[in-house]
């Protein structure tokens, strides 16, 4: 490229052959087109940079590293970007066209907000739509809206001016190059992110109308192992708590209510409907709060699991009489 973009957008790659042209596809056909597209080769096994290396448009450029995960992949992005703004695009999720346009006017309207997002759509492997919208809190973010629900909602959704992560570098060991995310987290490095970015920085989170990035549901991944996840997502509450430990007294229960509320419902996806209604009776008692914060959302909840628990019993008992009169 002859000149310095104004956008660099961040697409970590690993192991995603069966998606990754569609989301550099999405990139390219961006209506905002002064950008560059760092991919960042994680060293996966399959054809995925294959892919990526067939692309002849110069705004790409191929990074390649050792694995160092999806927190060590989007790092080394931010450190070879060379925008102004870094925008990032996990590579199984898609963009709208507008996406790019939309913030980076945001952004340059608006020169308090640091970190730029709008709402998401659902899409399943084959990227059908899955009529589900993550709809985000869009104005007056506060530390504790990060904290209980993260309005961003996912990896491939923010847009974020790169002197937000100057103010929160950090080095991980004397000598050890700058990190921005924390490189220890291998699941919730997102949410960890921003809310060390909410507590620590001036710099205001703000959400734009619209939905303009389609997150790909994959249940056969990470993000279905519940124990792992909150395992993580505890993690991050231990680093609230060593940032601002009278903010995590206030907000850690109801917080943890939200998370386990969350866990819920996928595992009301995946049909475990015993697990389901066991972290919602963990939420609840928790902070019985999630109820009149969120009502409609709470109590659909509750009544999915509790109605899923009651067809697994079901089929149970009757599997278990036909073995009888068998």
């Amino acid at each position: 490229m002859n000149h310095t973009p104004t956008v660099s957008v961040v697409m970590p790659v690993y192991n995603t052959a069966d998606y990754v042209e569609a989301a550099i596809d999405s990139v390219l056909a961006q209506t905002f087109e002064d950008f560059e597209l760092l991919v960042i080769d994680d060293d996966g096994s399959d054809e995925s940079i294959t892919l990526c290396r067939a692309y002849t448009d110069p705004r790409v450029r191929i990074i390649s590293q050792k694995n160092r995960g999806l927190a060590g992949a989007r790092n080394t992005g931010i450190h070879h970007a060379e925008g102004d703004i870094i925008a990032f695009l996990d590579s199984d999720d898609l963009w709208a066209p507008e996406k790019l346009e939309n913030h980076v006017r945001h952004l340059q309207d608006n020169p308090h907000v640091g970190v730029s997002y709008a709402a998401s759509t659902m899409i399943d492997d084959e990227g059908r739509p899955l009529r589900i919208v993550q709809r985000p809190r869009l104005h007056g973010i506060k530390a504790h809206h990060v904290f209980l629900r993260n309005p961003i909602g996912n990896g491939s959704a923010p847009v974020i001016r790169r002197a937000v992560f100057d103010d929160i570098a950090f080095r991980a060991t004397p000598g050890d190059r700058l990190s921005y995310f924390d490189e220890t987290f291998r699941q919730s490095e997102d949410i960890e992110c921003w809310i060390r970015i909410a507590l620590t920085t001036a710099w205001q989170f703000e959400g734009i109308r619209g939905a303009y990035t389609h997150y790909r549901i994959n249940e056969g991944g990470l993000s279905a192992n519940v124990v792992r996840q909150f395992e993580t997502w505890d993690r991050v509450r231990n680093r609230v708590w060593s940032l601002d430990a009278e903010f995590a007294s206030r907000w850690s229960p109801a917080a943890e209510a939200f998370q386990l509320r969350y866990l819920a419902r996928r595992c009301i996806r995946l049909n475990d409907g015993a697990m389901a209604l066991s972290l919602m009776k963990d939420a609840l008692a928790r902070s019985p709060s999630i109820l009149w914060r969120e009502p409609v959302k709470t109590l659909t909840t509750l009544g999915a699991a509790m109605a899923l628990r009651s067809m697994m019993d079901l089929a149970g008992r009757t599997f278990t009489a036909a073995l009888k009169k068998g």
